[in-house]
């Protein structure tokens, strides 16, 4: 693994763990942290692992964009404004598209651009007494770069989503949990216990498994249901034969000998795939 200036990375096994790492600005995105997770996720991808974990050091999970080092300081620079532009949108798309199941782990501080973070991950994971906000109306300018859309995709209704970002006020974990932007919302003593509860349920699936139910989810949710009953059936079999029938062969020959329940047990894997 590479050592990086503003994160920390660990790769265990199947789990992947970024840590934001710049406590003294409450890990806020620095030029230096974008680019350092651009090169990251690079390396978990090649890792092939089933988890990855996206968490904050101390207090904070993310405050969002380091304000002066990513707009007031380059903004008359234009090249330069574009490079961290690059780098920012690169790995921000990247994870939206990451093949590993993505979970962010909030911690504490979330505002901006750390929403946006939590939003694209598959799964948020969120401390009580966390506490999350839309603060770009304070100085002038909207929920941008993303951040819009995410608020927009996790919260469901739109009246509290336009409340949130029009008035930047601010909410805990536990209402995020209530309004659609969290997962799940526990205290910030079981934060840990529950995550590591959620990255051991899934590290016991099959890796392919994982990534299809992700692709599927992301393109039915966008289809009518003709359609969306023909894509399934191909994602299915393409599955299928990547994993040489493994669900056929090995789950439900395993059901059939009553081995396992698949309502609340999953099969043991031939090989891991």
């Amino acid at each position: 693994m590479s050592s990086y200036e503003c994160i920390n990375l660990t790769i265990d096994g199947d789990v992947a763990t970024i840590q934001f790492n710049r406590p003294e600005k409450k890990n806020c995105m620095s030029p230096t942290l974008h680019n350092n997770v651009r090169n990251a996720l690079v390396e978990v991808e090649k890792a092939r692992v089933k988890v990855l974990v996206i968490t904050g050091i101390k207090d904070a999970f993310c405050a969002g964009m380091d304000l002066e080092q990513c707009f007031f300081e380059p903004f008359d620079d234009p090249q330069r404004m574009a490079a961290i532009n690059d780098d920012v949108f690169t790995w921000f798309q990247h994870l939206k598209k990451f093949p590993a199941v993505t979970i962010a782990k909030v911690n504490g501080w979330c505002f901006g651009g750390g929403m946006e973070l939590a939003g694209i991950c598959d799964i948020a994971i969120v401390a009580d007494e966390s506490t999350w906000g839309l603060s770009e109306v304070n100085f002038g300018i909207f929920p941008g770069g993303g951040t819009s859309w995410a608020y927009a995709h996790n919260i469901p209704s739109r009246k509290k989503a336009l409340y949130y970002g029009l008035t930047g006020e601010t909410f805990t974990g536990k209402q995020a949990e209530e309004i659609g932007y969290a997962t799940k919302s526990v205290p910030l003593a079981q934060l840990d216990a529950e995550t590591d509860r959620v990255v051991k349920m899934l590290s016991r699936l099959g890796r392919t498994v994982l990534r299809k139910t992700k692709e599927v989810y992301e393109k039915v949710k966008w289809m009518d249901f003709e359609a969306a009953v023909d894509y399934e059936m191909a994602k299915l079999w393409e599955l299928s034969r990547e994993t040489n029938d493994d669900w056929i062969r090995t789950a439900l020959a395993s059901f059939k000998r009553r081995e396992f329940k698949p309502g609340t047990q999953s099969y043991k894997l031939t090989k891991d795939v």
